[in-house]
């Protein structure tokens, strides 16, 4: 019996598929995208205490902000807004700044009305004495004149709205002694004519964005003196840090 020949272009119909595609090596696996390891923040801040948590810039300047508002509203003095500002400005971490204002309220609390002004704002001494310890708000310049008389200013029991305070005293042949609080940075300006001025405070920290206390000193045969606590009285305070040793 003769077979018939295969058509032109004919296919054998009883032919394998060609299986050489079988022998081509498999293409690498895709590998399975990286789970996300990322911790949210929100997530992060709550596992991790406070303490072991840096503090940023931002933060701390919200801080010295909620201090300044808290003078304004007579919760703290010009002594304590110094104290607790230096040592926001050098907070370390979150719980440090906490520590600084866990017994205040937040931000708009009920009742925050501004403290009382500070209405009188020149203090002068002719041929006399005049002390004066300023615990009201100060919202403007004061003002200190001592002729032939002494003039003591206590600015640490003040409430500063700005974290600044100016002050332009005139001594002609007597004495001013301005009182601020320690931690403060002063800026002297003015003359002294056959007289002096001097400043007599613990320098703040480097980096510390601390209160301000501007001094416009003109003294004409007379002082002007600015002196923080622990130079004010130095015996006082070493009684009193003796004594809180012993405790």
């Amino acid at each position: 019996m003769s077979q018939s020949s295969p058509q032109p272009g004919g296919t054998f119909p009883s032919r394998p598929q060609d299986r050489r595609q079988d022998l081509r090596p498999a293409p690498d696996p895709v590998p399975p995208a990286p789970a996300d390891r990322t911790v949210p923040q929100a997530r992060a801040d709550r596992t991790v205490p406070p303490e072991a948590v840096r503090a940023s810039d931002a933060e701390r300047e919200a801080v010295v902000e909620r201090l300044r508002v808290a003078s304004v509203e007579g919760r703290l003095t010009f002594e304590e807004l110094a104290e607790r500002t230096e040592a926001a400005c050098m907070a370390v971490t979150r719980g440090d700044l906490e520590r600084i204002t866990t017994d205040l309220p937040g931000m708009g609390a009920p009742g925050a009305n501004p403290a009382p002004l500070q209405v009188r704002r020149k203090f002068s001494a002719i041929m006399g004495d005049c002390k004066e310890r300023i615990v009201g708000r100060i919202a403007e310049r004061l003002e200190a004149v001592s002729v032939m008389g002494d003039v003591e200013l206590d600015l640490r029991g003040a409430q500063v709205p700005t974290c600044a305070v100016t002050v332009h005293a005139t001594a002609v042949m007597g004495d001013i002694k301005i009182i601020v609080p320690d931690g403060v940075t002063v800026e002297l300006t003015g003359y002294a004519v056959m007289g002096d001025r001097r400043v007599a405070v613990r320098e703040a920290r480097p980096g510390a964005c601390v209160p301000v206390v501007r001094v416009a000193a003109h003294a004409i045969m007379g002082d002007v003196t600015i002196v923080d606590d622990e130079h004010h009285a130095p015996v006082r305070r070493a009684l009193a840090s003796w004594w809180k040793n012993r405790q």
